[in-house]
C-alpha cells in the first residue's frame, strides 16, 4: 500500500512538473535577445531602448521576451579576449550579479548598498555587490513583456577560491565545484558536482532568479560541447522548487538526437546547431552555421516539437547587427531579402522559437514587415504538427497541420539557379490530393482561388508559403 502511495505521489509530481513546463512554453517563445547586436557589452539604457521598440512595434504580433545575453556581470566586457583582465561582480553567496555601472537600476532594488570586498581584492578579480535585476524585470513586466537572462553553467571560480557559503544551505562553494570540469571557452566558472551541495548551488541560483522576476533562463555550455545531463537535471529541479514557470533554454548546439528523450523531459528549448549567423551556408564548417544548414536539422527534430518543449534553430540575425555583434563586425544582415524570408518561413513552419537578434532601435521597414506578418507567425504559434514532406534535389517542401483542417505548405529552392515548379498537391502529399482547397499566398497576402496544383518559379534561396483551406469537393471549380 505504501509503495502504491509512493508511486502515486511520484506520478503526481511528474505530472505537475510536466504541466509547469508546458505552461512556461505552451507555444514556441517569441522575443528578442541582445547577443547578435550587442554581444557581451549591452548596457541598461541600450536594453531599455530596445524593449521600448519591442513593446511599441512587435508586442502586439506575439513578440514578448526581452533577453539579456552573456556577460551582464562583467565590469569590462571589452576585455573578454584577455580573461586575466576581466573584472566582474558576485554577491556574498558567490552568485553573479548585474554590474551596477552598466545596469544602474540594479542598485535601486538592492539592500544593503553595494560594497567592495577589499579583503579579497588582491586575490580575485570579483567585487562583492548586493545588486539585482529586480527593478529592471519589474519594468519589463510593466511593458507587458517577459524578462530573460543568459548564464554559463556552473559556479564562479572566484567564489570557489573564497569558498563562499551557498545561500540557504550548510554547504560552501568548494563542496559544489568540480574543479576538473570547466567550459572550454568560458574562463569564469567551474562545473558543478552532482551531489547535495551541487543541487543546493543551483537551488540558490534559481531562487535568486525567481526573486528577480526572471521568466526565461538561457544556460550555455550545457547542451553540447559538452552535454551535461546531471547539471540540466539539477537546474530543472531547482526551477520546479521555485514554483515560477521559468522557461529553460539550453545552448549551444548541436544537441545530439540521442538525447531527445532527456531534453524533451527536462528543457523547454534546446539548440539543434552551433551558432547560426547571417550566411546562407556554413560550407562544411562547424562555426558559424547558415540558413541552409538548418533544413536537415529541423527535419530530424520536427517530431519532438510539442507544447512545453521546442527544438531551437537559434536566433534570427536580421536587420542591423550593431554596434557590437557577438560575431563579426557591425553590419546590416548579410542575408538577402529572399534568404531572410526563407529563414522566417522555415523557422515558422518547423515551429522553432523565434528570437530576433536585430538592433530594434534601427529597425527598417522591410525588416519590420518581415516580423509582423500575422499569418506567417500564426503557423509557428498555432500549428499542431509539422514535417518535411519532400526533398528532391534543390526542392524542399514542408507541411504544417493547423486547426480547422487548414494546411500550410512551404516550398523552398535551396539551389543556386531558379527552380520552375508545376505539381499537383497530391505530388507533395497524397492526402492533399483527396481534397479540394482554396489557396492563399501568405507572404503576398493574396487569395489564389481554388486549385489542386501549384505552379511557381522560385529564385535561388527563395520560398513560397501557401495556406490551404479545405472546401467541399462539389464546389471545386479550379483547374
Amino acid at each position: 500500500m505504501a509503495a502504491a502511495q509512493a508511486n502515486g505521489t511520484q506520478a503526481t509530481g511528474a505530472q505537475t512538473a510536466h504541466a509547469q513546463r508546458a505552461q512556461a512554453a505552451a507555444t514556441p517563445p517569441m522575443g528578442w535577445n541582445s547577443w547578435d547586436s550587442y554581444g557581451l557589452t549591452i548596457t541598461e539604457p541600450q536594453f531599455r531602448a530596445n524593449v521600448a521598440v519591442l513593446r511599441n512595434k512587435l508586442r502586439s504580433f506575439g513578440w514578448q521576451y526581452a533577453v539579456i545575453d552573456e556577460g551582464w556581470y562583467f565590469q569590462n566586457p571589452q576585455d573578454r579576449p584577455t580573461p586575466r583582465k576581466l573584472r566582474y561582480d558576485i554577491d556574498s553567496y558567490g552568485r553573479f550579479v548585474p554590474d551596477p555601472t552598466r545596469f544602474p537600476s540594479a542598485i535601486e532594488a538592492s539592500a544593503p548598498s553595494p560594497r567592495n570586498d577589499s579583503s579579497a581584492a588582491d586575490l580575485t578579480p570579483a567585487t562583492i555587490q548586493a545588486t539585482s535585476f529586480t527593478s529592471l524585470a519589474r519594468w519589463v513586466h510593466a511593458q507587458g513583456l517577459k524578462f530573460g537572462i543568459h548564464i554559463i553553467r556552473g559556479i564562479p571560480k572566484v567564489s570557489v577560491e573564497r569558498n563562499l557559503p551557498i545561500q540557504g544551505s550548510r554547504f560552501h562553494a568548494q563542496d559544489a565545484a568540480d574543479q576538473n570540469d570547466a567550459c572550454s571557452w568560458d574562463p569564469t566558472s567551474w562545473g558543478v558536482r552532482d551531489n547535495p551541495a551541487g543541487q543546493a548551488w543551483y537551488d540558490s541560483l534559481l531562487r535568486q532568479y525567481a526573486s528577480w522576476g526572471v521568466d526565461l533562463i538561457k544556460v550555455d555550455c550545457i547542451a553540447a560541447h559538452p552535454y551535461k545531463l546531471d547539471e540540466i537535471r539539477m537546474i530543472r529541479r531547482a526551477i520546479e522548487k521555485t514554483g515560477r514557470p521559468i522557461v529553460l533554454s539550453l545552448s549551444p548546439g548541436p544537441t545530439a538526437l540521442d538525447h531527445a528523450a532527456q531534453v524533451t523531459q527536462l528543457a523547454n528549448l534546446w539548440r539543434i546547431s552551433n551558432d547560426e549567423w547571417d550566411l546562407w551556408s556554413a560550407d562544411g564548417k562547424e562555426f558559424p552555421q547558415g540558413v541552409k544548414d538548418q533544413f536537415a536539422r529541423l527535419s530530424a527534430w520536427a517530431r519532438y516539437a510539442a507544447p512545453g518543449h521546442w527544438p531551437d534553430a537559434d536566433m534570427l540575425p536580421l536587420g542591423r547587427l550593431r554596434p557590437n555583434p557577438g560575431w563579426g563586425s557591425p553590419r546590416a544582415t548579410r542575408l538577402t531579402p529572399a534568404e531572410q524570408r526563407t529563414q522566417v518561413t522555415l523557422w515558422s513552419i518547423a515551429r522553432s522559437p523565434l528570437i530576433l537578434g536585430a538592433n530594434l532601435t534601427l529597425l527598417d521597414p522591410p525588416t519590420l514587415a518581415l516580423l509582423t506578418n500575422r499569418e506567417v507567425l500564426a503557423i509557428d504559434q498555432r500549428a499542431l504538427r509539422s514535417r518535411e514532406l519532400l526533398h528532391q534535389g534543390n526542392l524542399i517542401v514542408w507541411q504544417a497541420d493547423l486547426p480547422s483542417g487548414e494546411v500550410a505548405l512551404a516550398i523552398f529552392n535551396i539551389g543556386e539557379t531558379p527552380l520552375d515548379l508545376q505539381r499537383g498537391l497530391a505530388g507533395f502529399n497524397p492526402q492533399l490530393g483527396a481534397h479540394a482547397w482554396r489557396l492563399r499566398d501568405l507572404w503576398a497576402g493574396q487569395d489564389l482561388g481554388q486549385a489542386r496544383n501549384v505552379t511557381a518559379r522560385l529564385a535561388p534561396h527563395a520560398c513560397r508559403l501557401l495556406l490551404l483551406r479545405p472546401i467541399a469537393a462539389t464546389s471545386f471549380a479550379g483547374p
